[in-house]
């Protein structure tokens, strides 16, 4: 059976880059009826806040991703301990002890080389003797042993991929402090956890590599893994510092429809066009994962607008009744508003806007030189309730009192009654408007 994970650490609110992945991971799960795991990677406890647990909970509910079954690191503390102790016997984790500085040092002096930088192994020519003496002045902490050959496996986005160990550092797996990190904690939970498939980020090519290496040490199947393109700006420009602005919950609070940013998400750096879907089984029905490219794909949140819009103007009355209903707008009117209202929203906040000038009226916008022209207009208008054939009623007597046709007698007016030079039909907007503030 397909697993796969969304394993977010908590330390922050989930953001665009975050939901590509989870979106893909969830997706590859429904498609094959398998499970989508929610992992909790937070053994970082300082950073790691039970504010932002909840909050990507409730992005990912507003979403519709639902999880099977929800992890956490932070219980499965014991299980690291017992996997890094198997590790140690079998000669995989060693100690070290050098501090940063002198890691610095080590770096520079091979880079003045022309060497890599490649981490030389020293803690495994320690002596229990000189071990003891450093323990007495230092913690240790612990790395993984690479086996320095090539790893390779067949990546579901970026084809055959070869990584020469021999180029990379053995990676740090528990800290000075005790704290395990997250290239170890997350091999252990995903040959526990069974996963067979993890789409993310191409930034972890390289980390891949030392993980399933990490996997086969533990007697474990590493995963099928596909890394996905990076998210740049719509210039091409790094997107990371902007990602704090890019949250799911600011996107929503800005009016984002879900459907919009799914729809966008789930073909993002695709070969297939983006298209609006109302539902996450008809984004599933076409996603397939071949069709991504390895090359950084731009992101430009102002796509989102014309699918929110596109989204909001589709959705059918019964679904924004009680929202028009919270409004203030009468039960009776609240169809024909909606009717009207819809063709000109981006966001259902809109509508608010369209209600507020139905029932209290616009500031009127007159040009100097149709001064004249709106006030005589206007003695002509009729006080509200209006109907269907008001405003033909109203603009042909127009006419016929000044002579005036075509734009110069319709847009004054338009602007007279709501302010501006686009909206809703006139013939169907009148009957909506409690208050023309330009009669006076």
């Amino acid at each position: 059976m397909t697993v796969t994970r969304f394993a977010p650490s908590p330390t922050g609110y989930i953001h665009v880059g975050n939901l590509r992945t989870a979106l893909m991971n969830y997706l590859i799960a429904r498609k094959s009826g398998g499970t989508f795991i929610l992992r909790l990677d937070d053994t970082d406890q300082e950073r790691s806040k039970q504010e932002y647990i909840d909050g990507l909970k409730a992005d990912l509910e507003w979403l519709g991703l639902t999880w099977d079954r929800i992890e956490q690191q932070s219980l499965r503390l014991d299980r690291y301990a017992e996997v890094a102790e198997e590790l140690r016997q079998s000669g995989d984790l060693y100690e070290v002890f050098e501090t940063p500085t002198e890691l610095d040092l080590k770096r520079k002096k091979l880079l003045n080389m022309g060497k890599p930088p490649v981490y030389d192994r020293a803690g495994l020519g320690l002596s229990p003797a000189e071990k003891d003496k450093l323990r007495a002045e230092r913690e240790g902490y612990w790395r993984f042993k690479l086996d320095q050959k090539r790893t390779e496996w067949t990546d579901g986005i970026l084809g055959d991929v070869s990584i020469d160990t021999a180029s990379v550092s053995d990676p740090v797996l528990i800290r000075a402090d005790g704290q395990v990190l997250y290239t170890f904690a997350s091999s252990v939970d995903d040959v526990d956890m069974g996963i067979t498939h993890i789409v993310r980020g191409a930034d972890h090519v390289t980390n891949t590599a030392t993980q399933v290496q990490i996997m086969q040490a533990m007697g474990g199947t590493p995963p099928a893994f596909a890394h996905h393109s990076l998210l740049t700006g719509p210039q091409g420009e790094g997107l990371s510092k902007r990602l704090g602005t890019l949250s799911i919950r600011d996107l929503r609070a800005q009016g984002v429809a879900k459907e919009a940013l799914l729809s966008l998400m789930a073909r993002l750096g695709s070969s297939q066009p983006v298209e609006l879907r109302m539902s996450l089984d008809e984004i599933a029905d076409g996603f397939d994962l071949s069709q991504f490219g390895a090359a950084p794909t731009k992101f430009d949140a102002e796509d989102l607008w014309p699918l929110t819009r596109a989204r909001n103007q589709a959705l059918p009355f019964p679904v924004v009744r009680e929202r028009i209903l919270a409004f203030g707008v009468p039960p009776e009117m609240a169809e024909r508003f909606w009717r009207v209202a819809s063709a000109n929203i981006t966001t259902l906040a809109d509508l608010d806007h369209w209600w507020t000038l139905a029932r209290d009226g616009a500031d009127p916008v007159i040009a100097p030189e149709d001064a004249d022209f709106v006030k005589e207009a206007m003695a002509l208008l009729p006080p509200p309730p209006y109907s269907e054939t008001t405003w033909a009623d109203w603009t042909t007597a127009v006419k016929d009192a000044t002579g005036r046709k075509g734009k110069g007698l319709f847009m004054p007016l338009r602007l007279a009654v709501t302010g501006e030079a686009s909206g809703p039909d006139m013939g169907d907007l009148m009957p909506l408007l409690q208050k023309v503030r330009a009669r006076g």
